[in-house]
């Protein structure tokens, strides 16, 4: 029989590419998007002509809502991806964050329960590498201790534990991924990565003159959404649930994505300085065209973060595809369509 699937967050960078995926698959997708979101699962790889494709509005804080679309559709999997993920407002917008990250995991695991569809429905928890924040060991894997630096890393803490305390409680099949940070063409122009590429494309084009960043020494471990949303859809095929940790299990600084960034589009970059000091030149004109700007600093800053996927490896057969340096090209080439068009 089709499956059906509900994804949260649709229209989102991971809800895009998970659809895209699902209906590859065979699906039936349902997705739940906000009345203000853009429509960009539409605007992306045509999935709007899919006649297996459905949307319904609603806010992840409205339970009832929640509770009669996931009546309506009662689905096979379900995909929770709708978060409130950038860092840096989770800083401005503590409540906020921990309301749609926190409570919005609670109200779809209880809408699965009252529902009686435990046994029916497989629910995967979309998770983060942010849990980890100040941790001490490297890499981290998934029986590393926790040490959330953020608003956003303690919301989804407590969506990590709400999820396994669902699953032990009321034997539901339901799986944390946790996904290191994750990149693509589509990421959020908010988020750095996309900041980076997005600057070095217009940069290049003369329609800006600098790039202002915060830390340009904070490490991550950066993937393609599109390798990891595969990861996803394994984890609730699985005989049993468990958590995974979902990463490449290397690290780079910001940058290092401003270099690969700015070479891609032809221009090298040469440093001087230190800290807020930190200056970025056109290796050709001598031109400074990145300056280090304070108020992109965090209130607190993560330690190393880099993921041990050996678990999803093993057990999972997952292994990312797109490396680093072809994920900034991907984007790169992205921005540069968007420039050039």
């Amino acid at each position: 029989m089709t499956k059906v699937a509900l994804i949260t967050g649709i229209t989102g960078q991971d809800g895009t590419y998970i659809s895209k995926l699902l209906l590859d698959k065979g699906y039936v997708v349902h997705g739940i998007k906000r009345e203000s979101s853009t429509a960009r699962t539409e605007d992306k790889g045509g999935a709007q002509k899919n006649i297996n494709l459905h949307f319904h509005f609603c806010d992840i804080t409205d339970y009832s809502k929640l509770i009669r679309i996931i009546k309506e559709v009662r689905p096979d999997e379900i995909y929770n991806l709708a978060a409130q993920s950038n860092v840096q407002i989770s800083f401005d917008r503590p409540e906020y964050t921990a309301e749609i990250n926190a409570l919005g995991t609670l109200r779809l695991l209880e809408a699965i329960r009252t529902l009686g569809l435990e046994k029916k429905t497989r629910f995967f928890q979309a998770s983060t590498g942010d849990l980890f924040g100040n941790s001490l060991e490297i890499p981290q894997n998934e029986s590393t201790p926790f040490y959330p630096r953020n608003p956003y890393a303690v919301s989804k803490l407590y969506a990590y534990w709400i999820a396994i305390n669902y699953r032990e409680a009321y034997d539901m099949f339901v799986c944390n991924g946790i996904l290191f940070n994750h990149e693509s063409p589509i990421r959020p122009e908010n988020f750095v990565t996309r900041k980076i590429t997005k600057a070095a494309v217009r940069i290049k084009k003369g329609l800006q003159e600098k790039l202002y960043l915060g830390n340009l020494n904070a490490k991550r471990d950066w993937g393609f959404a599109g390798d990891y949303v595969e990861a996803m859809w394994l984890m609730l095929q699985q005989d049993e649930p468990d958590d995974y940790v979902i990463a490449t299990g290397e690290t780079h600084s910001v940058q290092d994505m401003v270099e690969f960034a700015f070479r891609e589009v032809g221009l090298e970059i040469e440093w001087e300085g230190e800290g807020l000091e930190k200056k970025g030149r056109n290796a050709a004109t001598g031109e400074i065209l990145i300056e280090v700007d304070p108020q992109f600093y965090r209130p607190l800053e993560s330690s190393l973060l880099v993921g041990n996927p050996s678990k999803a490896r093993e057990k999972l057969g997952w292994m990312p595809v797109v490396n680093f340096e072809e994920l900034v090209k991907m984007m790169v080439k992205n921005d540069l369509k968007f420039v050039e068009s």
